[in-house]
């Protein structure tokens, strides 16, 4: 259904009316940037404007997002007076520029970490700096050469750190939305590395369990464990 107020009665999604909308969004958002590069270039050279944009914005909260983020580069590549990089290609051409410590902050509730960090959610990261340091130190250990099944076994460590580590667990658990399932979630991985960690440091590695866990959590298939050493 189409965005149509609070209340129960709502319109069917138009998809051709959304679409032009996010292309009008577009040539909008493309003309106050031009506005805003306008005013930048009288007060020094060559200027940068930086656009963070949350990735998950684009087709998750934003139905059209992709379509708003394409017609904008489209629509880019055909200024005159506007180039698309990046900070790193925009460093390499002018190498003197001043250097900050931007302050600590989030687009969190309050401007930092308080909803990550809060009296519902604290349980969670003596855990997990629990097993941080636990993979660092397994994986220092059997840095050398592992045997195969010793090196599934550090690639899956490295995946359950990974996952219980998703700041969605403590935001969800922060704001009471599927909290069960976030601390389930959160328990579960740590709980896995664990049972993983300790198999391994005992050079008694379940493969069955092992195995079972490739299956389960089985993203990041070239995830490089060496980065621990």
């Amino acid at each position: 259904y189409r965005i149509t107020g609070k209340g129960d009665a709502k319109e069917v999604y138009n998809r051709t009316l959304a679409e032009n909308a996010a292309r009008a969004h577009a040539d909008h958002f493309l003309q106050s940037r031009r506005r805003q590069v306008d005013q930048l270039v009288r007060q020094t050279v060559d200027p940068i404007v930086l656009m963070p944009f949350d990735a998950e914005l684009f087709g998750h909260w934003w139905y059209e997002g992709p379509v708003f983020l394409e017609q904008f580069i489209r629509k880019c590549a055909e200024e005159e007076t506007i180039e698309l990089t990046t900070p790193g290609a925009y460093l390499a051409r002018h190498a003197t520029q001043e250097i900050i410590a931007p302050a600590a902050s989030s687009w969190g509730e309050n401007g930092y970490w308080s909803v990550w960090l809060d009296e519902s959610n604290a349980w969670i990261y003596p855990h997990l700096h629990s097993a941080a340091r636990r993979m660092t130190q397994i994986a220092r250990v059997n840095g050398g050469d592992p045997s195969p099944l010793a090196e599934r076994t550090l690639q899956q460590l490295a995946r359950e750190l990974l996952l219980a580590q998703s700041s969605d667990w403590a935001f969800l658990i922060k704001t009471g939305t599927a909290k069960h399932y976030a601390a389930k979630r959160a328990t579960d991985h740590i709980a896995r590395f664990n049972k993983l960690y300790e198999q391994l440091k005992a050079k008694a590695i379940d493969a069955e369990f092992l195995g079972d866990c490739e299956t389960r959590d089985n993203l990041f298939p070239d995830l490089q464990w060496h980065y621990y050493l």
